[in-house]
């Protein structure tokens, strides 16, 4: 990473924050809140008809009626938790099908003078989406296996989330300019820069109220982060053949 990089995260962190909620995305933000509410109530709906389901059929349950109570709370705190963990796959969909619509706003109002991105299909970022979510499912799951160790289950939880949030949100953004393997390629020469970023957006998740905000601040985020990177590559790949224009040029002058 080079020495410049953390101030262009800095500024790129700010001026997603401030896109966030500026009248431009208004309409898009409290769509991307209503669909990741939903999902995630879907999510417990579905969790709490399995536990249910499981707890009416076990033995224990006949032979002592009074553990009901206990069980019923004992679920409803696990899958608050169990739903914790699963945001990241949840905002990983929500990102991926706001994906363009975030992104021509952030690439309009921030880079004006760039060529726009050209937008992905639905279906694909919606694939993309959901690879990431069962990515970030099993990636999750066995983080939770360390939920009960103190210390280690919160660092385990944010350093898996920060990689796999900055992966894929980078991904997502510099795929509308560049196939996906270069893509791919960009993030791997930018890894630090890339994990970084993931880290600001994986810090977002421990907040309450504003976790429901990953979604579209991740996308805002990375836009301006690849924007970043892709004007420094440019710069120095128009740096370098400078450099070997003139390099060429001198002994004939000689």
């Amino acid at each position: 990473m080079e020495t410049d990089e953390p101030a262009m995260l800095i500024q790129a962190a700010f001026a997603a924050a401030r896109q966030v909620f500026s009248p431009a995305l208004r309409r898009i933000l409290w769509k991307s809140i209503g669909l990741t509410i939903a999902l995630l109530a879907l999510l417990w709906l579905a969790l709490t008809r399995l536990v249910s389901y499981y707890l009416e059929g076990h033995p224990l349950s006949a032979s002592y009626p009074s553990l009901d109570g206990y069980a019923e709370f004992l679920t409803g705190f696990g899958l608050l938790v169990a739903l914790v963990y699963l945001l990241p796959a949840v905002s990983a969909v929500v990102a991926g099908y706001f994906l363009d619509d975030v992104a021509e706003v952030v690439e309009a109002r921030g880079f004006p003078e760039d060529p726009p991105g050209r937008a992905l299909p639905l279906g694909r970022s919606i694939l993309y989406g959901l690879r990431f979510a069962g990515l970030s499912i099993v990636i999750n799951l066995a983080a939770l296996m360390v939920f009960l160790i103190p210390g280690v289950n919160i660092s385990v939880f944010f350093i898996a989330n920060a990689y796999l949030l900055g992966r894929e949100y980078f991904e997502l953004a510099a795929g509308r300019f560049r196939p996906m393997p270069e893509a791919a390629r960009m993030r791997t020469d930018h890894r630090g820069t890339v994990f970084l970023s993931g880290a600001v957006v994986a810090a977002l998740l421990f907040v309450p109220i504003l976790n429901l905000l990953t979604p579209l601040f991740g996308v805002a985020l990375m836009v301006h982060v690849h924007k970043g990177l892709a004007h420094r590559e440019g710069n120095r790949a128009r740096l370098s053949g400078l450099a070997t224009g003139l390099s060429r040029e001198w002994p004939a002058k000689e």
